[in-house]
This record gives structure tokens, sequence and C-alpha cells, in this order.
């Protein structure tokens, strides 16, 4: 396994896994079982980052979600594991009653909800201190300025770590940013947005705004965090859900353009001349990109799981990168 350093003070500070294992599905489509299976394996291969959030996934059963939370927490009990595994968790996107949803009733970002929610994750995590801690859509009828200060604060009184921010347009994480700067006060550190080698159209609607896909990492945001290495982008969804080597997966429709073809085109060159599947090559150009990624990838059986692992050790060299970085 290989790490990377998160965080920009030496009080926030961590060292994480290239990969992340997304928890997304562990307690409702993954079952317990199988979720262990999947996490026991992550750590033996030496992966210290994990994903999940208070909604997830809540989609599934009709509830508020927290079902991957609990199976977490139910994890770290029965194994012993401390501080040595980052879990990341997000906040802001909870229904707040069964049979809706975070399009129509999700939870927002008020000072009060960020203390509250933060609580409830800690205790089925089992956790005195979430590592890290996203804000995971945005709420337009909260202030930012309360939004600030509600996640600052429990960084200031312990139990939380880093501060991440998700699905949020750029404009707002360097507002967000410059807020929490003027105050003196911790801010987002971690960006946690979707990315991936095909390239996506950011100017059609999507589920959180008509002014185009709020949750993509476009070229705006990728000249922010290229003048901002202290900025970590952690690259969600990026294998498309298999997308890229299922025929039952069809393509998205803001991948389907011109741009696709050719890049699909070198991306499967590419793998013959390495010997690795597609999916290994896109996690591994990920990872070693100009803007240094940390694929954030879900499994839901060990074959899938330790595919991506593969990924870590696969490198890519100076002329395929430059191929792949070209194709368009």
């Amino acid at each position: 396994m290989r790490y990377r350093t998160i965080g920009s003070s030496p009080a926030t500070r961590r060292e994480v896994s290239v990969l992340s294992l997304g928890a997304m599905l562990f307690g409702t489509r993954t079952d317990e079982a199988t979720a262990f299976a999947l996490l026991d394996r992550f750590v033996e291969a030496g992966g210290t980052f994990i994903d999940t959030s208070d909604n997830y996934a809540f989609w599934e059963t009709g509830s508020q979600g927290g079902e991957s939370e609990t199976v977490l927490g139910n994890w770290r009990r029965s194994r012993g594991i401390g501080d040595e595994i980052v879990i990341a968790t997000k906040l802001g996107a909870r229904p707040l009653a069964p049979g809706t949803s975070y399009t129509d009733n999700p939870e927002g970002l008020s000072a009060r909800t960020i203390r509250e929610s933060a609580e409830a994750s800690r205790e089925r995590l089992g956790v005195e201190k979430l590592d890290l801690l996203y804000a995971h859509i945005e709420d337009p009828k909260t202030p930012l300025q309360e939004t600030v200060e509600g996640f600052a604060a429990l960084v200031e009184e312990g139990t939380v770590g880093l501060l991440g921010v998700s699905n949020h347009w750029g404009w707002k994480v360097e507002r967000a940013r410059a807020l929490a700067a003027a105050a003196g006060l911790p801010g987002y550190e971690v960006l946690q947005y979707h990315h991936t080698y095909l390239r996506r159209r950011a100017d059609i609607p999507g589920q959180l705004s008509q002014d185009g896909d709020i949750g993509v990492f476009t070229g705006e945001l990728q000249s922010y965090v290229r003048a901002h290495p202290e900025l970590t982008l952690v690259a969600y969804s990026p294998l498309l859900a298999g997308a890229y080597t299922r025929a039952d997966k069809p393509l998205d429709y803001p991948l389907e353009h011109a741009g696709t073809t050719a890049r699909r085109a070198v991306l499967d060159e590419v793998a013959k001349e390495t010997g690795a599947t597609v999916n290994q090559v896109v996690l591994s150009w990920l990872i070693d990109s100009d803007i240094p990624t940390i694929p954030l990838a879900g499994a839901s059986s060990l074959d899938q799981l330790n595919e991506n692992l593969a990924a870590v050790d696969l490198e890519l060299s100076a002329d395929q990168r430059a191929r792949l970085d070209a194709a368009h």
C-alpha cells in the first residue's frame, strides 16, 4: 500500500492510504458478514481510509440512513480498531423523515444540525472523535457563516479532526474557506467530488441543481485545487458503478459525447499494454495524476476489492500517461 498525507496543520494532519474504501451499501445491499470480510481484507492490504455518510443508504430501505455507520461501528468494536484507521463521514443530506429524500427534505447544515448529526454519527461509529467530517450537500437556507462556525466549533472542541466538503459549487467552497480563514477558524481541507478518467459534461442539469451537475470535479475546481496544494481531492464513483467494464451498465447521458470514444480507445490500449484491467488503469491514472487524488471505490465482493487494491502498484509509463491525458 502507498500513503498520502491529508490536512495541512500539525494538529489535524493524517496519513491515509491512497485508495479509500467506500462503505455506502454496507448494512443494506451488502450484508454485515460480507462487509466485515471486505473491511478485513482492506486493512490486511494496508488500507486505512474508509468513507461513509449519515444518510447511507436510505434509498435502499426507505429509512433515513445510518446503516453503513452502524456496520462500521460494529466492525470497529469487534476487531478492536482504533485511530489507526481513518473513517470519513458526511452530514447534511440525511432525510428528515423516512420515505423522503435529500432532494426534498434534507437535514441541512445549520449549527444545531451539525452538532446533533455529528454526535449521532459518533455514536453509531463508536468513536469519541470523527476523523474527517464533510458537508455533504449545500444548504441554501442556512447562512454560510453559521455553517462554517458550526463545523469549526466541533474541531475546536476535539470531537472532529479534519473538515471536508462535497457537492458544493466552487465559489461556495472558496467563500466558506475565506470566511473561516478571516475568523481564524478551521475550514474545509478535503474536497470530495465525482472524478474519473472519462470527462463528464457539467452543463447538464443534475439532481441538485438546474445550473449543472454540482458534484462534478470541473475545470474550475481543478484550477482551484492546483492553486491550493494543501487541499486533498477524494474522487467518488471513479469506476462509474461498473460502466467501464459491464455491458449491463450503460454510461450516463453526460458521458455520451465524442470525447468519450477517443478516451475509451486509449484507455483500452493502455490496459492491453500493461496487462491490467481498465478499472485498474483508471485508478492508477487518478492516484498519480497531476492533481494528487485519492480514489474512493466501493466493492461488493473480495474479487472486486482485490482488483482495486492491485491498482495501487500499477505504474503507468510517462508515455502512457501522456497519451491518456491528451485523448479528447
